[in-house]
């Protein structure tokens, strides 16, 4: 069973200097968040922590995969992640969001917990159009689907429906 607090770093005892941690994600990770995105995956996590005296530098590589929901057929499917983020933790005085990136922690903060960024990178990569890869054309990696009458083309032997040809006369 995976906790929170198997996410911790403890940061005060650190030396300025960088440093490498690895966890692991899967199942149980994604359980831990309330109404979570994906429920199902496995992966790892590398983490550079590069400590200095006014910030922490985090770099995060994310490798695996989870399990998607497709939006069309509602097939499950394994959706690869290769991700690498940063962020930016500064010593202020609170806790303050001055970008995506960057972050203002408390000075006397003694650890951080990563779980939550990793849960963030991870479903910030879930894409918008979530498409079986069946569905996706080999070359472009576009979507293969004609979604409007009007993009597809008819030869002009071929004969058109009359109830087609009863709209097209409303316009």
């Amino acid at each position: 069973m995976v906790r929170r607090a198997d996410y911790n770093i403890d940061i005060f005892k650190l030396s300025n200097s960088t440093h490498q941690y690895e966890f692991d994600f899967d199942d149980s990770f994604f359980s831990l968040f309330e109404g979570s995105l994906v429920s199902k995956g496995k992966g790892l996590v590398k983490l550079s922590l590069d400590k200095t005296d006014t910030f922490l530098q985090l770099n995060f590589e994310i490798l695996g995969n989870i399990e998607l929901v497709c939006d069309r057929s509602l097939d499950t499917f394994k959706f690869e992640l290769n991700l690498a983020n940063n962020l930016l933790l500064k010593y202020g005085d609170d806790w303050e969001e001055i970008s995506d990136e960057i972050l203002m922690m408390p000075r006397n903060e003694q650890t951080i917990n990563v779980a939550q960024y990793i849960y963030e990178f991870i479903g910030v990569a879930i894409p918008m159009k979530k498409l079986h890869p069946r569905y996706m054309d080999n070359e472009t990696g576009e979507d293969e689907f004609i979604y409007s009458s009007e993009t597809s083309q008819t030869t002009p032997n071929e004969p058109v429906d009359p109830r087609w040809k009863k709209l097209k006369d409303l316009k």
